[in-house]
């Protein structure tokens, strides 16, 4: 069977985990998932970076030993990542035995190797990223990362002859470019190199926190020497030669954009070295922006991934950073744009799907579906062609393009609700195996769907399978096995009808789930009233045929925004036998609508209607739901309504201006 060695970087335990540093260990857990999803024999391995002296600080300031703090913050570390659901195989700390001798017997090597010697080490020491900085790195005299300017030292330091391995390091990259992932991380890397290498300290001296110098007692090994090495001593180095043996060398370390000078050229020198094989690839993501700033503990723009957890669930934040973040690439976080995609994507799309197929196999077919024998429908190639597009984005690590491909067959199969209208055909006898087809059809595409999300969203995925009648644990899927298309002559699924997977977000809803500092302000009732019988009256007033109204001028009529929406979700609403409730996405959002459209419009048959509304209406209340915006409908011959469509819906999307 293949193997797949998969690490992300150790974390300093000074304070806790916060947003940025738990979308590596998401997107590292969703490739480790992925492996598995695929067959391959995969260990994941994460931890915690101790011998930091920040770490050393923070013990001495709340008055503990520092591996007793450490102990705890395991604690702490441990709690996070299981919430957030990471499948990690092995956790490593780098106060264990077992790194400690990988450390010692690492370093020994370095030093017979000849690449070791002492001297005296002067410059610019960043305490926050625990590394020495040059002059031309600075920006206005400070850490570019932290932003705070760096202490002046110096110190007895041991040197690793860094700038010998140059060469080799170019000629490593230049025959195997895809080493460095992405591309603009490899030409920063080559840059760097082209420049020219200097030595660089491996050791600090008078400090009793860490792993002394195999040669110096009085010496411990520089914390990101130190750090590196627990990529080999978490599979054996040092102890278990067997074990090092069958997972060496590495096949992907998943670190951040700002420390791949350690990983894509002090680690692969020191390996070299060593005499030991080079990981076959590392990939420099890129940051979680909060207010437009990296988040990072020390500058204090943080999130706590619990709290993200806690507002909506572990795998609505995982999908949020593995579709909404490409990549390799930066990427923002609001509390704003988290609870519109859980709308847009979860509550209004995946989540309305299972319902409506889940509520048509239960009204139409009790609850049972048996495939027919005729034609697999237009979501069979539209499946087959998304999985191919997922596996290929995914085993490149475009994790934001497979999640974009699993959704399109959700996408699809809303759509072709829309078009078959199985509501319809439920009313001809003769057409019962077409309707048959048609429900099978859906169910099957849910069932893909959830397939290749698992690795994203693993215990909403699992749920989904139950509820379609397919289940499987996520961990127990395989993608060449459960990727392709199941609907034969005969086989059989009973669904399961239960309470919508993600509840929608209404307004009053948000403002329940935000903490204080993210609420949105809350209108007085005094003004709430007054708007309310503006609307009502307006209301009324257009309701009232009147051939002498005035006309209006081209300047007023400007004022009014006719935009194009998407019908994403639609139900009745309780104790109105004219309202219907519309979610509509709107090109920024989704946005609610309370439209008079029952006598004339089943809701599931609005789902997926392109319809035009005007965006800057005022919101009103009706029936006790807020209402922003009108949609256009026409009065039929009978006095109904008749809602204006887009004749061609393709060529509109939603927030299309009309002019």
């Amino acid at each position: 069977m293949a193997k797949f060695y998969l690490t992300t970087a150790i974390d300093y335990v000074n304070s806790r985990p916060h947003l940025g540093t738990a979308y590596e260990k998401i997107a590292a857990d969703v490739i480790a998932r992925y492996k598995r999803l695929c067959g391959v024999e995969t260990r994941f391995m994460m931890g915690n970076d101790e011998h930091s002296q920040n770490v050393y600080a923070k013990a001495r300031e709340l008055g503990v030993e520092p591996l007793a703090f450490c102990d705890e913050m395991e604690t702490v570390f441990r709690e996070v990542w299981g919430r957030l659901d990471i499948s990690f195989d092995d956790f490593i700390r780098t106060t264990e035995p077992r790194h400690r001798a990988g450390v010692t017997a690492l370093v020994s090597r370095l030093i017979e190797s000849g690449d070791v010697y002492e001297g005296f080490y002067e410059g610019w020491y960043c305490v926050s990223c625990e590394a020495f900085k040059q002059e031309k790195d600075l920006v206005d005299g400070a850490c570019p990362v932290h932003q705070r300017p760096p202490q002046w030292i110096r110190e007895k330091n041991h040197f690793f002859r860094l700038s010998s391995y140059r060469q080799r390091l170019l000629d490593h990259y230049a025959a195997h470019p895809e080493a460095l992932e992405p591309e603009i991380r490899r030409n920063e890397i080559l840059r760097l190199l082209e420049a020219g290498l200097e030595d660089i300290s491996m050791s600090r001296t008078g400090q009793a926190w860490g792993i002394p110098v195999p040669s110096d007692p009085d010496s411990v090994v520089y914390v990101w020497m130190d750090a590196l090495i627990n990529y080999a001593s978490g599979v054996g180095y040092g102890t278990d030669e067997a074990l090092f043996d069958t997972w060496w060398p590495a096949d992907l370390h998943v670190i951040g954009k700002d420390i791949t000078r350690f990983h894509c050229v002090v680690w692969p020198a020191m390996l070299m070295s060593a005499g030991i094989p080079l990981p076959r690839q590392v990939f420099g993501h890129g940051w979680v922006h909060w207010q437009g700033q990296k988040m990072s503990k020390s500058l204090g723009t943080v999130v706590d991934p619990l709290e993200a957890a806690e507002r909506l669930g572990p795998d609505p934040l995982r999908l949020y950073l593995a579709k909404e973040i490409a990549f390799g690439q930066d990427g923002d976080f609001t509390w704003d744009r988290f609870e519109d995609r859980y709308n847009v994507d979860l509550a209004n799309n995946f989540g309305n799907l299972v319902s409506r197929i889940a509520a048509m196999a239960d009204r139409y077919r009790q609850g049972r579906l048996v495939a027919p024998a005729l034609p697999a429908g237009p979501l069979a190639e539209t499946a087959a062609r998304a999985v191919a597009d997922y596996r290929q984005a995914m085993d490149r690590f475009a994790l934001h393009q497979g999640v974009a491909a699993a959704f399109r067959i959700v996408d699809a199969a809303n759509e072709y609700i829309t078009s078959v209208e199985p509501w319809v055909v439920a009313r001809d006898p003769d057409r019962a195996a077409e309707l048959d087809r048609h429900l099978f059809d859906v169910s099957e595409a849910v069932r893909t769907a959830a397939v290749l999300l698992a690795p994203v969203m693993p215990r909403s995925c699992t749920e989904v399978l139950e509820r379609i009648g397919a289940p499987a644990a996520a961990g127990a899927l395989r993608l060449d096995r459960d990727g392709v298309w199941q609907a034969p002559p005969g086989a059989e699924r009973r669904l399961v009808k239960a309470p919508p997977l993600w509840p929608r977000l209404t307004p009053s809803a948000r403002e329940e789930k935000a903490t204080p500092s993210a609420r949105m302000e809350k209108v007085a009732p005094s003004a709430r009233k007054e708007q309310t019988a503006m609307n009502e009256a307006a209301t009324t007033e257009a309701q009232q045929p009147n051939p002498e109204r005035a006309r209006i001028s081209i300047d007023e009529f400007a004022r009014v925004e006719l935009r194009v929406g998407r019908v994403v979700a639609a139900d009745a609403v309780p104790k109105s036998r004219k309202l219907l409730r519309l979610d509509v996405e709107d090109g920024a959002g989704v946005r609610q609508i309370i439209a008079g459209l029952a006598k004339s419009h089943q809701p599931e048959a609005l789902v997926g209607r392109r319809v035009v509304f005007i965006a800057n209406l005022k919101p009103a209340r009706l029936a006790g739901l807020e209402s922003n915006g009108m949609v256009l409908a026409a009065s039929g011959a009978d006095g109904a309504p008749v809602l204006l469509t887009v004749d061609l819906p393709d060529q509109v999307p939603p927030g299309s201006e009309i002019s």
